[in-house]
């Protein structure tokens, strides 16, 4: 499994950017997809995480209502619009992927714990 995220870079507070993560190499029909991100000095966390099948979304609580993930099935890519952002959001974002069940029916709808299948991060920096 590749999966490969761009789209980062360097925005005023305020501002928007969107991430894409490409995904490829993997035959599965059921998978969690999600976004991850992690400061220095900080665990990664998760953003923003979707299942395959039911298409069940969660956003934790820092980016309820300023970042919205949505995927082109076709193209086997998801993305991560983000808009207001501010200094809190400065973090290397990572996409991750694995398969089985549906969010939900996980321990943790969007634990980085429970992906298996990393992409190289990309960064984000939020100038204030």
């Amino acid at each position: 499994v590749q999966i490969v995220e761009s789209g980062g870079g360097l925005v005023q507070a305020g501002g928007s950017l969107r991430l894409s993560c490409a995904a490829s190499g993997f035959s599965f029909d059921d998978y969690a997809i999600g976004w991850f991100r992690q400061a220095p000095g900080k665990e990664r966390e998760g953003v923003s995480c979707m299942s395959s099948r039911d298409g069940s979304i969660y956003y934790s609580d820092s980016v309820k209502g300023r970042f919205t993930i949505s995927s082109d099935n076709a193209k086997n890519t998801v993305y991560l619009q983000m808009n207001s952002l501010n200094a809190e959001d400065t973090a290397v974002y990572y996409c991750a992927l694995d398969r089985g069940a549906s969010i939900y029916y996980r321990n943790d709808p969007c634990s980085p714990y429970e992906y298996e299948y990393w992409g190289q991060g990309t960064q984000v920096t939020v100038s204030s």
